[in-house]
């Protein structure tokens, strides 16, 4: 017999379930609770739901976890899962944890189709989206690992989610904004969209979306300051070039000094890290409250670019901070174990069409 899997469902779609088996609209609020303030998997652990109720949920439901097919522990603490899904597509999730913070990076596709020349899995093709359920099972997977239930307690691991793992998160936006409505359930995980941040390439038509629905910080990935090189480096400038990109943020929903623009930016030796890239950065996003994240490029294998000099990214730091910009260096986490920006791939293999139908509704934007 078929069983439907919960962790698929939006709250109201829970509802709607419920209803259609003939039990109280209530019901979905504890399944709910029980599912992701207490990340319980089982029916039988239900104890405020009937003996009767728990046999009939059992009997046409689950409550899944996608399976773990490695872990790997860096040398700074840093955690990396490689997780596989239903169809044995595989996808990387990584948790960081900080002196201040400890923070989940999410996956949103099976590899990418940005064929960004320096990040690794851009190297991958792009196999299928993810589920919603898909993308919260990572984040229940770290919270399980880490003994971080109920989701509510003080000294919570897990504090911050990014979704900057493999794959454009807009190019998902249906199940990512499904995903993400959950993560800051107040009856769930309650993780506040002030500590969830959704990085993208680009994606213009979902980037005013993505602040409306969701409200939750954005990051650009952005590495150029023209179009010329970021023609080469982020491909998809070509469709949505750098001026409608600065036109969009500038429109960012409830922008302002304290809610920040993010621009990420990985820096390449002899490519996009000379002052003049630093002054034509500032000329670039002038008006819009900004903080610029520095990144050292991460090798990976077959990589045809290398990490700039520590002397050109901290002259490219005080030239930004020097006109009024935060500009933190990242400190690469994880590189030892192949956890840092850039560096996330797995083996997966393109599927069909037809098999891609099966496991995921297809939404455009």
């Amino acid at each position: 017999m078929f069983k439907q899997d919960l962790i698929d469902f939006s709250f109201a779609e829970l509802q709607n379930f419920c209803k259609d088996k003939n039990l109280p609209k209530f019901r979905a609020s504890q399944i709910w609770r029980w599912m992701y303030c207490f990340g319980i998997k089982s029916f039988d652990e239900m104890n405020n739901i009937s003996k009767l109720t728990r046999e009939l949920l059992h009997d046409i439901s689950l409550i899944s976890r996608p399976q773990i097919s490695e872990m790997q522990i860096s040398t700074d603490g840093t955690i990396k899962w490689l997780i596989k899904l239903k169809d044995n597509s595989e996808v990387e999730t990584v948790f960081i944890p900080q002196d201040d913070r400890g923070t989940v990076c999410l996956s949103s596709q099976v590899g990418c189709t940005l064929n960004c020349s320096f990040c690794h899995t851009g190297t991958q093709a792009l196999v299928r989206n993810l589920t919603s359920g898909e993308i919260i099972g990572q984040l229940m997977i770290v919270m399980d690992y880490l003994n971080d239930w109920p989701s509510g307690k003080n000294n919570r691991k897990v504090t911050n989610i990014v979704m900057m793992g493999m794959g454009e998160p807009l190019l998902n936006y249906y199940e990512v904004c499904k995903a993400i409505k959950i993560m800051m359930s107040d009856d769930g995980i309650a993780i506040s969209r002030r500590r969830i941040t959704l990085s993208t390439s680009g994606i213009i038509p979902n980037i005013e979306k993505t602040g409306i629905e969701l409200g939750v910080n954005l990051a650009i990935s952005l590495h150029a300051v023209n179009d010329e090189l970021r023609n080469k480096l982020v491909p998809i400038n070509k469709k949505y070039n750098l001026e409608t990109l600065i036109k969009s943020c500038k429109n960012y929903p409830k922008l302002s000094n304290s809610r920040r623009i993010t621009w990420e930016y990985v820096m390449l030796k002899d490519v996009n890290d000379t002052s003049e890239d630093a002054i034509n950065l500032i000329k670039l996003i002038k008006g819009i409250p900004s903080k610029i994240n520095l990144i050292p490029f991460n090798p990976w294998p077959g990589s045809l670019f290398e990490t700039s000099t520590q002397k050109n990214i901290d002259n490219f730091a005080k030239i930004l901070m020097d006109a009024g910009f935060a500009s933190p260096i990242r400190k690469p986490r994880g590189q030892d174990i192949y956890a840092a920006c850039g560096q996330l791939k797995s083996n997966s293999e393109k599927i069909r069409k037809s098999q891609i139908n099966k496991l995921v509704p297809i939404h455009n934007f």
